[in-house]
C-alpha cells in the first residue's frame, strides 16, 4: 500500500487536497477546537457557523479581489445545479427590469418575454449541458447558441469558435461560458472581448468549477461567477456564486410567482433563489458547514503561501508548461488533443501513438510510479493529466518525466 505521500492523483475530481488540510479535518470531525463535538454535529445556526462562512467569505474575496458590491453565497446543487440557478435568476432579473420600465404592465410583458433570450456560446461537454438544461426549463425559443465549436472543428470540441462569428442577442438576459471545460481540455485564454462591459450589457456569467483559485479575474466584468468546491477549492457539497449585487434586493428582487405564471415562465425552487440564499448569510437551511470550513482552510493556505492568487497562477502555468513540453518534444509520439489557441492550463488532454494497448501501458507505467487518475473522460477516450492546485510542481514533474521515458521506449519498439 502507498503512503499519501508517494502518490500525486491526477483525477478531474474530486480532486486531491493538501495533506494538511485533510489532517485538520480529520481532527475536526472528532472534537473540534476542544468543543468535545465533531463540526459536523455542530448546529449551522450556532455563532461557529457563522465565523466559519464569513471568514470563507472574507478570504476568498481577500484572494481574489472580490469588489464590496458583491456577494458570496454557499449553496448546494453542484455547477449542474447552477446551469438552472443562474437561469432562474437572471431570467426573474430581466423580468423584474422589463416590469419596472414604463408600459412594464402584464400584457405588455407577455409580448415582450416572446423576445426573452439566454445566450449560451458553446464550447464543451458542460456548456452544452448548461444550454440543454435551459432549453429544458425555459424552451428552445429562449435559448440561443452564441456559438458551437463543433461546427467549426469537424463535429468536435477542441476550438474555440473566432469571436467575430458570435451571434450575441442585444439584452439577452444572460451570455454563459464555461471557462474551463474539463472533458475536452479547453479553457479560455482571457476574458472574452466581445463580452466587456458597455452601458448595456452583456449580462456575463461563467461557470469557473475547474480553474478557479488559478489565475486573475476580472470580477466587474461579470453578472455571476460559479463553481463547485470539489476541484480547487474543497470537498464535494457546496457550490460557490459570486454575484453583482445589483442582481439582488433592494436593486432587484425577483418577480412574484404569480407574475411568472402569469408570463408562463417556471418559478425557482426556493432553494436555489439567490435573493433567499443572500438574505440568510447561505443559512436558509442546513448548509454543510464541515465543507465550508475546509474550503477555509484551503483559502488559508494559499494565503500563506500568496497573498493573491497571482502567485498560485504562476505555479499552475509552469506546471502546465512542464507537462506540454514534454508532449510537444514528441510529436510523433503523442497528439494534444485542444487546439493550441484553447489548450488548458487545468485539463491536459493527450493521446498516444499505438491507441487503447499503448495507452493502457502508459496508464500502468504511471500508476506504478504513484501517478493516478490519469485515464481521459469516457466520454472521449485518451489520458487526461488534471492539474489542479493541489498537484505539486514535484508532481508534474514525475509526469513530465514519465512522458518522455515512455517515448523512447515507444521509439525503440
Amino acid at each position: 500500500m502507498p503512503s499519501r505521500s508517494e502518490v500525486t492523483c491526477f483525477g478531474a475530481g474530486p480532486a486531491p487536497l493538501p495533506t494538511e488540510v485533510i489532517e485538520d479535518a480529520a481532527q475536526a470531525l472528532v472534537n473540534f477546537r476542544d468543543t468535545g463535538l465533531g463540526i459536523a454535529e455542530h448546529s449551522h445556526r450556532s455563532a461557529m457557523a457563522t465565523n466559519i462562512i464569513n471568514e470563507a467569505k472574507a478570504d476568498l474575496a481577500s484572494y481574489l479581489d472580490i469588489p464590496d458590491d458583491y456577494e458570496i453565497l454557499f449553496l448546494h446543487g453542484g455547477g449542474t445545479g447552477e446551469f438552472a440557478a443562474t437561469a432562474y435568476n437572471l431570467v426573474g432579473a430581466w423580468v423584474a427590469r422589463k416590469h419596472s420600465e414604463p408600459g412594464g404592465s402584464v400584457p405588455e410583458l407577455q409580448s415582450a418575454v416572446k423576445d426573452l433570450k439566454l445566450d449560451y456560446i458553446v464550447t464543451g461537454s458542460w456548456s452544452q449541458k448548461a444550454a440543454a438544461e435551459a432549453e429544458r426549463l425555459f424552451g428552445a425559443e429562449h435559448v440561443n447558441i452564441v456559438a458551437d465549436s463543433r461546427k467549426t472543428n469537424d463535429g468536435k470540441f477542441g476550438k474555440i469558435p473566432d469571436e467575430s462569428t458570435w451571434n450575441l442577442t442585444p439584452g439577452a438576459a444572460m451570455v454563459y461560458y464555461c471557462d474551463n471545460e474539463t472533458v475536452d481540455g479547453v479553457e479560455f485564454p482571457g476574458f472574452p472581448k466581445s463580452l466587456e462591459p458597455g452601458p448595456d450589457g452583456p449580462i456575463v456569467v461563467a461557470d469557473m468549477s475547474s480553474n478557479i483559485l488559478s489565475r486573475t479575474i476580472p470580477i466587474k466584468n461579470f453578472a455571476a461567477i460559479f463553481f463547485g468546491a470539489q476541484k480547487n477549492l474543497g470537498t464535494t457539497g457546496i457550490t460557490v456564486v459570486v454575484i453583482n449585487k445589483k442582481f439582488l434586493p433592494p436593486t432587484t428582487s425577483q418577480p412574484p410567482p404569480t407574475l411568472m405564471r402569469q408570463l408562463g415562465l417556471p418559478v425557482p425552487p426556493r432553494i436555489f433563489e439567490y435573493e433567499t440564499i443572500a438574505k440568510n448569510n447561505s443559512l436558509y437551511n442546513t448548509l454543510s458547514i464541515f465543507d465550508v470550513y475546509i474550503a477555509g482552510q484551503v483559502l488559508k493556505r494559499l494565503l500563506r503561501q500568496s497573498p493573491k492568487v497571482q502567485g498560485q497562477q504562476a505555479v499552475a502555468e509552469q506546471k502546465a508548461q512542464l507537462i506540454y513540453g514534454a508532449l510537444e518534444a514528441h510529436p510523433d509520439i503523442y497528439r494534444i488533443i485542444p487546439d493550441k489557441s484553447a489548450r488548458s492550463r487545468m485539463n491536459i488532454c493527450f493521446r498516444i501513438q499505438g491507441g487503447d494497448s499503448a495507452e493502457q501501458a502508459f496508464l500502468s507505467e504511471a500508476a506504478t510510479l504513484g501517478l493516478t487518475g490519469l485515464k481521459g473522460h469516457r466520454s472521449i477516450g485518451g489520458i487526461r493529466a488534471s492539474n489542479y492546485n493541489s498537484v505539486p510542481v514535484e508532481g508534474a514533474e514525475k509526469l513530465a518525466k514519465l512522458i518522455g521515458t515512455f517515448a523512447a521506449k515507444q521509439g525503440t519498439a
